[in-house]
């Protein structure tokens, strides 16, 4: 199978500074937790809660959700307590957004804490919705075909990419 580069590292760096920008103006004065989905969504997470402090005052916290995408029913589990999150701002952080069963089971997982506002984050939104899941912020915006499939690589090296294949 061929690589189709659909973002470059330029592309996603520019995409993160700007999904920072909309999450500073919607938690513009709150505390937030970025709330990263293991693996990829976590280190989109961190990439988005670096460019925060660069930009802004929010006192950001960030926290991994570890989701089993095989079996997205058995429980979750998060770096935070749910009392380290309660009555914060949250931003649920994925790489990709595909069928939306990950995001959707780990929306509701936070659902059982009060929580001042709740938004999600997505880098590639693909419109393959099996659940009424949507990304609040979004890098990009993607009509694939079924067979498609989407890769994000965030490199150790800073080199960072998604293709599709």
């Amino acid at each position: 199978m061929s690589k189709n580069i659909i973002l470059t590292n330029q592309e996603i760096e520019h995409k993160i500074k700007r999904i920072a920008y909309q999450i500073y103006e919607t938690f513009v004065d709150d505390e937030v937790v970025i709330a990263g989905i293991a693996t990829n969504g976590y280190v989109f997470a961190q990439k988005i809660a670096t460019a925060l402090r660069e930009i802004s005052t929010l006192k950001i916290s960030l926290c991994e959700v570890t989701v089993n995408k095989q079996n997205p029913e058995l429980p979750i589990t998060t770096s935070l307590t749910a009392s380290e999150y309660s009555n914060k701002g949250l931003v649920l952080v994925d790489d990709v957004l595909n069928s939306g069963t990950t995001l959707i089971y780990a929306v509701r997982h936070f659902l059982d804490v009060p929580l001042k506002k709740f938004k999600t984050a997505v880098l590639v939104d693909r419109n393959h919705k099996k659940y009424p899941v949507k990304a609040d912020f979004k890098g990009i915006s993607l009509s694939t075909s079924l067979l498609e499939h989407v890769q994000v690589v965030f490199d150790e090296n800073g080199d960072n990419y998604a293709f599709l294949s």
